[in-house]
């Protein structure tokens, strides 16, 4: 059967990795008919309009379809604490600077850019501009595509950059800029992205996504445990890159695993309160309208690697 499956052009999901290395072939009985998207709200509107069985996607965006009435699961796990914020060189960051609020104020009276609305990356700018008073103070500017984020940053359209450690990788190189606030710190266990399933497909074809789902974790413990040989692959595949710079991406946020966690599903419940506040939802939608975990559970029944 041939996957309609939306990626994102992120280094470290399994989806540019699976692609580089042609594991959907061969013996395995599936193809891969693979669709790249800049954001992923761009994958929600593509589920909705039943374009596709599976996609890598932020959990936010997620959400944010499920209560819109977007049929579609998160079946898997992929990478924890994916959202970082980078800044130029000059800027002040952690641990220079403890404070997130303190960093955040250097940008009082400039603009902050980020990927489109929705996404992870603003939904956690969002939560702690509101956190911390700085809405008013702070400009929010949205870019359909990652790539556009740098390239404001390399102009000086922005002060700041929020966005996976892929754009930050890319902001220390291209754009004479650092990390400012690391992940593990920013929004400890937050689902980066998983494994999104439309139901009708899940109804007609759970073999085939057991499979994939299968796939998916062998991806990922090669991401995990070689990340050198893995690097080289993703950097000859996309070809604008380095080997240097998607091992760099890689190694700011290493907690790759295909498994759904307490703590993976505890960080999307928070996440679902914070949507309600900031207006994206006009309920709270209980994690088993989020969650199907029964073949992840099935195909990884052994501690997480996260």
């Amino acid at each position: 059967m041939n996957l309609r499956i939306g990626y994102l052009s992120t280094f470290y999901h399994t989806s540019v990795l699976m692609i580089a290395r042609g594991t959907l072939s061969g013996d395995t009985g599936l193809e891969g008919k693979w669709r790249l998207f800049g954001t992923g709200p761009a994958i929600v509107e593509a589920f909705q309009k039943r374009e596709l069985d599976l996609a890598y996607i932020g959990l936010p965006p997620a959400i944010i379809g499920i209560a819109n009435g977007v049929p579609i699961k998160c079946i898997a796990g992929g990478h924890m604490e994916g959202t970082v914020i980078s800044g130029k060189a000059h800027c002040k960051g952690f641990p220079e600077i403890g404070s997130l609020e303190e960093i955040l104020k250097q940008f009082m009276g400039l603009t902050i850019g980020v990927p489109g609305k929705g996404s992870i990356h603003d939904v956690i700018l969002n939560d702690v501009l509101r956190r911390y008073n700085l809405t008013k103070d702070i400009e929010v500017m949205n870019f359909q595509w990652a790539d556009q984020v740098l390239e404001a940053m390399h102009r000086g359209d922005v002060s700041a950059a929020v966005g996976t450690p892929a754009l930050a990788a890319a902001v220390k190189r291209f754009a004479d800029g650092k990390i400012l606030y690391p992940p593990f710190k920013l929004w400890p266990n937050n689902p980066s992205y998983g494994i999104l399933a439309e139901q009708t497909f899940l109804e007609r074809a759970w073999a085939l996504a057991e499979r994939f789902l299968a796939l998916h974790e062998d991806t990922t413990f090669f991401l995990r445990n070689h990340a050198a040989e893995a690097s080289g692959i993703i950097a000859d595949y996309v070809g604008v890159v380095d080997k240097e710079l998607v091992l760099d991406a890689i190694s700011i946020s290493p907690r790759y695993c295909a498994s759904v966690t307490d703590e993976y599903i505890a960080s999307t419940m928070q996440f679902v309160k914070v949507l309600k506040g900031l207006g994206y939802i006009n309920r709270e939608i209980p994690s088993g309208e989020i969650f199907d975990t029964s073949l992840i559970k099935k195909i990884h029944p052994e501690k997480d690697h996260y």
